[in-house]
């Protein structure tokens, strides 16, 4: 198995700080629908990729707080707020907005990981700011945050092509496209973890464009 960015700056990311003060906090909310029904749909990538994270740090994502399910971890010297809104996708927003009062992160250190249909399956593609894209999770909490300048990652989910876009992403991944979904989930991981330690502009220079992890979820566009 070739190695992951993850495995190479193990050491970086984690090295002997762990019992060291946190000295910033970073926030990263992971968008879906609530509910078993929409488990494992194309909308609900943003929730894998918060479960494969928390899974690496060694925590589970369960308190109730915010309207959202929430937990604390470590990397290094950094404190991640690990975020799943439970309000559904078009009210991701309020969740997103309290915890990052709460917790006193500017929005310059808030990272939401979401599905997109403009992008093929697999595919990342790292922003630190801009426009929601039609994307109604991400519209509400721009609505709600009062500013776009937040970073967000975006995972290819595929074009609806003539189907309806709405039954589109409610929908699952084929078995042509789960291998994909499966190693840019984790591939989003490596990405979410180097963001919080490297910060944006870093993250985008190395996983949008087929930096040294290059994998179907990295091509340079």
């Amino acid at each position: 198995m070739t190695e992951t960015p993850f495995n190479t700056l193990n050491d970086l990311l984690f090295g002997s700080a762990l019992s060291k003060p946190t000295t910033s906090v970073k926030l990263i909310a992971g968008l879906g629908n609530p509910g078993p029904e929409y488990d494992g749909t194309r909308h609900n990538v943003g929730f894998r990729v918060l479960d494969v994270l928390a899974g690496r740090l060694g925590v589970t994502i369960r308190r109730r707080s915010f309207n959202a399910l929430v937990e604390d971890a470590l990397l290094g010297d950094v404190k991640l707020v690990l975020l799943k809104p439970q309000q559904y996708m078009n009210r991701s927003g309020h969740a997103v907005a309290t915890a990052a009062g709460y917790y006193k992160v500017a929005a310059g250190d808030v990272m939401v990981v979401l599905d997109d249909m403009a992008l093929p399956t697999g595919q990342l593609r790292i922003r630190a700011k801009g426009s929601a894209g039609g994307h109604n999770g991400l519209k509400d909490i721009i609505a709600q945050m009062g500013t776009d300048s937040f970073a967000r990652l975006r995972l290819g989910v595929g074009d609806c092509g003539t189907r309806d876009a709405a039954e589109y992403v409610l929908s699952r991944f084929g078995s042509t496209e789960r291998n994909a979904i499966e190693q840019a989930t984790e591939q989003a991981v490596d990405a979410v973890l180097y963001w919080a330690k490297q910060g944006t502009a870093a993250a985008m220079n190395r996983y949008n464009s087929g930096g040294d992890g290059q994998t179907q979820g990295n091509k340079k566009e």
